[in-house]
Order: C-alpha cells, then sequence, then structure tokens
C-alpha cells in the first residue's frame, strides 16, 4: 500500500491550500481515509476523516468550518481543502488510511485506527 501526499507549501495567513493523497494498492473504496498533522515538538493529530462511503465526514474542533476532506473512489484520491489558514496550521500532513471494517466514529480520530501512512506533505504558514 502506498499512500502518496503532495500540495503543500508555504503560504501566508488566511490563503488556502489544497492537500491531495493518492492511494495505491488498495481497495480504496473499502477503506475510511484520515490527515493528520505533526508540528515539531508535538504528537501527531487527528484533523479530519471520511467514512468509505463517503456518507460522514469528522473534523478536529481547531480546523471545523475552515478545512473540509473529500474523497474521489474513482480516482484513489482523498483531499483536504485548507482554507483561512493560520500559523498554528503549519505541521506536516499526513494522509493515512483504515485497513478494514467500520470503525465507531470515536476511532476515526485516533492514529492507531489507521493502517497506512503516507510520508507527509510540509504545510507552512506565514504570519
Amino acid at each position: 500500500v502506498q499512500l502518496q501526499a503532495s500540495g503543500g507549501g508555504l503560504v501566508q495567513t488566511g490563503a488556502s491550500l489544497r492537500l491531495s493523497c493518492s492511494a495505491s494498492g488498495l481497495t480504496f473504496r473499502r477503506n475510511g481515509m484520515g490527515w493528520f498533522r505533526q508540528a515539531p515538538g508535538n504528537e501527531r493529530e487527528f484533523v479530519a476523516a471520511v467514512r468509505k462511503d463517503t456518507t460522514s465526514t469528522y473534523y478536529a474542533e481547531s480546523v471545523k468550518g475552515r478545512f473540509t476532506i473529500s474523497r474521489d473512489n474513482a480516482n484513489n484520491g482523498v483531499y483536504l481543502q485548507m482554507n483561512s489558514v493560520r500559523p498554528e496550521d503549519t505541521a506536516v500532513y499526513y494522509c493515512a488510511a483504515i485497513g478494514s471494517g467500520n470503525p465507531i466514529i470515536s476511532s476515526y480520530y485516533r492514529p492507531s485506527t489507521y493502517a497506512y501512512w503516507g510520508k507527509g506533505t510540509q504545510v507552512t504558514v506565514s504570519s
């Protein structure tokens, strides 16, 4: 399984950015997907997730209303639209795939739920 995240970069406060994650080696439509981020000195934290059937999405409180997760099962892609970014959004962003099954809602927020991880893409927001 390979997850390749892209789209990171250096942007100013208030700008928009769209992260993409391309998945291969798995039956994509069977996997819930998530985005996490990790800033220097911090633990990896949940950002957003989408169920495999796209019926539900979940967000961290810190990004709710600013970020939108979506997926394209026909093209094995998951995306994170980031609007109104802030300096505190600066981090390496990782996409991740749940191995199988249909976890309960709370599980989507936990890194341990995800079986596969990409290498991450750096997002830096300048003030």
